[in-house]
């Protein structure tokens, strides 16, 4: 291993979730072990319902050249690079048991991107000693 990256995805808006996929997949692209903790309202980005994720109201007006400019460039959505980056080596996706409880999610209702529903302390216990990102 390269060393590890967690990364722990807090914010349930659409400009939020695209350095989620880059920096997971240029992680496991590079070997580096990668753990992403959802928690807070990212956990509506993660259910098999797959919620349309709002920009927020002061990017709303830049929102339609993000998405010309991610098509004319071939950039693969978020989601599509997070699943490559599960397939290019260790990363697994956990979402927050606490946060789950609180909006009644449950593991069947998750996408199977997601590996596990766990604890904040589990987490935090398997991101010692690695680099982690908020976002």
């Amino acid at each position: 291993m390269a060393g590890k990256l967690s990364i722990i995805m807090y914010s349930g808006t659409a400009d939020k979730f695209i350095p989620l996929g880059v920096l997971a997949q240029a992680a496991a692209a590079t070997n580096m072990q990668v753990r992403v903790f959802v928690t807070g309202f990212a956990l509506l980005g993660f259910t098999k319902q797959h919620n349309e994720l709002p920009f927020p109201e002061e990017f709303k007006s830049f929102a339609p050249m993000l998405m010309e400019g991610m098509k004319r460039t071939n950039t693969k959505p978020w989601f599509d690079m997070l699943s490559e980056a599960k397939t290019l080596g260790d990363v697994k996706v956990y979402v927050c048991s606490l946060m789950a409880s609180v909006m009644n999610i449950k593991k069947e209702d998750m996408d199977p991107i997601v590996d596990d529903i766990v604890g904040a302390a589990s987490f935090l216990s398997d991101a010692e000693g690695g680099q982690t990102l908020f976002i």
